[in-house]
């Protein structure tokens, strides 16, 4: 994957399809349109997932939540996704136990039945079903599970993934489908046919200011949080379609839980559930629900949401989380459809289909687990509005780039996939880069090399936040490992590349 490849191709081609938008829907939009067989580009005005779709909760999963709000359809549809996702990508989904404790007889049964229910919604599927646990067996499954009152638990099943190498893998895919693609291209604005249709974007190479005219039949507004704002170039009269809520994270060390299960809490003051999730040998503790006025890239967590957490989870621990066992903070927006309800906790995770009157087709709402079903659905759409010609979606059986159902040798190459070998090759080229970045971190020089050769990664954040997770698993030895990142960036790209402000000399 080579961005001047891609950037030649923007300027010089005429595309079919071109998508706006390098978070999980638009990558999506891009695999299933260039699989279709449509001449297909896209753009990204920052780093792919760089956004919300680096910033979530890490799950597949159909929501328990919206079962007890009774959108059974979302769920019903999400399941199906879900296995879905860990056909076509083995190497990056897993399955995970969750353990429901309850504290109350009446609270056992009721959360027993509810999980039969969601068995029943997943249908035929390779996630084991849910069954109930004594507590000895639930303290054997979460060992820090407060022990007093403990009546029992339920255990069920969802997917656990990495959302920023799920995002990557789906870059990848796109251009082995034949797409062209580069990130840092941001869309300025929109050209038109003499009847008003749309007939391409405008855009700006964020790091040459070089200008662009992409030129395509058909455009997909894939830019999640930032929909409203692209839709306003088309026509500055467009009402929003999308309110934005927050959800905080902390991650902790993997002794906070103890186990390789998740512990799901089943009621919070705020009327959500909340995670605590073994990942990447660290715990995620989210989330949280918090109304914003306005889309932002880079939302930090509120001191009071951390409260929260810390407050919500240590009700359910024998030994409780303190501010000090925090080892990094973060947040993303959610882009939620506006329906008329009052609470953000209420909005749903439908997503919709928008077609403005000069054709650019918005794709909003949803979440990570239904991505591939909104990217067939707005590639349905531009097909249509545009007239294609019809080309049925192929992405429910596509395997997606580095698809592989054996672990590699190397664990901590496994979401490389078939890739991993590639990784190994550059140590076994030069031992030095089998270098540990920092020693609390599991990645290596390596991984950054061929994240600038292979990835497409351009910025010191862009590899220790979504190539590698360091900045999401410690943000104090991410810090320490910047300047190193950056000398070996700036080796590969041949320009000075310099680390984020904070890190040390």
């Amino acid at each position: 994957m080579n961005r001047d490849v891609g950037l030649s191709r923007l300027a010089g081609e005429q595309f079919d399809v071109v998508v706006i938008g390098g978070g999980a829907t638009g990558l999506g939009a891009a695999v299933d349109a260039g699989s279709r067989g449509y001449r297909t580009a896209l753009i990204e005005a920052a780093d792919f997932g760089s956004a919300t779709s680096s910033r979530s909760t890490k799950l597949v999963h159909g929501g328990v939540r919206y079962l007890e709000q009774g959108n059974v359809g979302l769920v019903r549809e999400a399941l199906r996704e879900r296995s879905t996702l860990l056909r076509n990508a083995p190497h990056l989904i897993h399955d995970l136990a969750f353990v429901v404790p309850a504290y109350r007889r009446f609270d056992l049964a009721f959360y027993a039945v509810g999980l039969k229910v969601y068995d029943a919604l997943a249908g035929r599927t390779e996630f084991p079903r849910s069954h109930v646990v004594s507590p000895a067996d639930a303290r054997t499954l979460i060992p820090a599970l407060a022990p007093n009152g403990l009546r029992g638990a339920v255990v069920y099943h969802d997917g656990q993934f990495d959302d920023a190498r799920l995002a990557l893998a789906l870059a990848r895919t796109a251009v082995d489908h034949g797409a062209a693609v580069a990130n840092y291209v941001r869309a300025t604005g929109f050209f038109y046919d003499s009847a008003g249709r749309v007939t391409g974007v405008d855009a700006v190479d964020a790091e040459s200011g070089a200008q662009l005219t992409v030129r395509a039949r058909a455009v997909i507004n894939a830019t999640g949080i930032f929909a409203d704002t692209m839709r306003t170039l088309d026509d500055p009269a467009a009402r929003p379609l999308l309110a934005h809520s927050r959800g905080s994270h902390i991650v902790v060390s993997s002794a906070a839980l103890g186990s390789a299960a998740a512990l799901l809490v089943p009621k919070t003051s705020d009327g959500r559930v909340l995670f605590a999730l073994p990942w990447h040998e660290r715990t995620i503790v989210g989330t949280t629900d918090v109304p914003v006025d306005a889309p932002e890239r880079d939302p930090k967590p509120s001191a009071d949401e951390i409260a929260y957490l810390l407050a919500t989870v240590n009700r359910y621990l024998e030994a409780p989380l303190a501010q000090r066992d925090i080892l990094a903070v973060f947040a993303g927006l959610r882009p939620l459809i506006r329906r008329g309800a009052t609470s953000t906790a209420r909005l749903s995770r439908e997503h919709l289909v928008d077609v403005s009157r000069s054709g650019i087709v918005t794709i909003a709402g949803g979440k990570w687990t239904t991505y591939r079903k909104m990217a067939q659905d707005a590639v349905d759409a531009a097909a249509r509005s545009a007239g294609l010609g019809a080309s049925p979606s192929r992405t429910v059986s596509l395997p997606l780039h580095g698809a592989q159902h054996d672990t590699p040798d190397n664990v901590l190459l496994r979401e490389y996939g078939t890739d991993a070998a590639n990784v190994l090759q550059l140590v076994a080229a030069d031992a030095t880069l089998a270098t540990r970045l920092d020693p609390r971190l599991p990645y290596t020089e390596a991984q950054v090399v061929y994240a600038v050769r292979a990835e497409m990664a351009r910025t010191v954040e862009d590899v220790l936040a979504r190539r590698t997770r360091a900045l999401v698993l410690d943000a104090g030895a991410a810090r320490a490992a910047g300047p190193r990142v950056a000398a070996l960036m700036s080796a590969e790209l041949g320009r000075r590349v310099t680390p984020p402000p904070g890190t040390p000399p």
